[in-house]
């Protein structure tokens, strides 16, 4: 079985009228100003899925500024999840900084079969990561119902390019030691964060956390896959897409071909979503 961990889809009435949505929110407009920025739906994912030979895909919401376009987008995903239930596993969008209303939302979308929180974006959403205030009651809703959070991340050096962010290694780690027990994905390789972990204290730190490969080789050479592994094991690695930003199948051809035991593959193409998510 191969699971896309990172995938986006938005409705197509938001598909179709982009242009309403461009400036009503940070996110939305860093991700999709350009009109070339492809904005995909739950059906275009599945033709994908089929063409790419993906079993299941986690499709995310975005980091929305608004608790109002959260709660709309995510009755988008709660739907195609309820439509495609065997391929598609939800992840909803809240903000933190909407207290009480992200703490409704999230239960509301509990109960419509969400499995996860994100693709969270303190950057883009404006609050504060490491605030134990505002974090504590997200993190203790997501232990309580066994969802895992999902993060964006990224790389405190390197190229710039759109919608990277600032969401760098210190600052997940802060939000990572402040609630241990919490099942966090960082996106993108976490920003580099994995190669930290040859310190003990970090290593000891991500007992439960885990690294997307989201648009890897728009990042890293695919040498990434070894090293990371090589220092916390394949079982933290999911393979994860970024689909629309890239096809499927352009990564998964990568990790097959890559000089890791069949094993290694496995988990990483899907064997480690699987547990994550309780898969059959």
């Amino acid at each position: 079985m191969i699971v896309d961990f990172h995938t986006h889809i938005l409705s197509p009435a938001l598909q179709g009228n982009r242009d309403r949505y461009l400036g009503r929110d940070a996110c939305f407009d860093l991700l999709y100003k350009d009109p070339k920025a492809k904005i995909a739906t739950a059906e275009e994912l599945i033709a994908n899925m089929d063409s790419d030979g993906i079993n299941v895909s986690v499709v995310l919401n975005i980091g929305w500024s608004s608790h109002e376009l959260c709660h709309e987008t995510n009755d988008y995903i709660l739907e195609a999840v309820a439509r495609y239930p065997t391929r598609l596993v939800g992840f909803c969008a809240i903000q933190p900084l909407a207290g009480e209303k992200a703490i409704v939302e999230l239960e509301r979308c509990v109960k419509g079969g969400a499995k996860g929180i994100g693709e969270l974006r303190c950057d883009t959403q404006g609050f504060d990561f490491t605030d134990r205030d505002i974090m504590g009651p997200i993190a203790q809703t997501a232990m309580k119902h066994r969802l895992i959070i999902l993060t964006h991340a990224s790389e405190p050096v390197g190229h710039s390019y759109s919608g990277k962010g600032n969401i760098t290694p210190g600052l997940l780690y802060s939000f990572i030691t402040n609630f241990p027990d919490l099942t966090l994905v960082c996106a993108h390789w976490g920003g580099g964060l994995p190669f930290y972990a040859l310190m003990p204290e970090v290593a000891k730190a991500l007992s439960n956390v885990y690294f997307d490969t989201a648009a890897s080789p728009w990042l890293y050479r695919d040498e990434i896959f070894r090293h990371v592994t090589e220092i916390l094991g394949a079982e933290k690695v999911l393979y994860g897409s970024d689909f629309p930003l890239m096809k499927q199948s352009k990564l998964v051809k990568s990790i097959q071909a890559l000089a890791l035991s069949e094993e290694a593959k496995s988990k990483i193409l899907g064997g480690n979503a699987r547990r994550l998510l309780s898969l059959s």
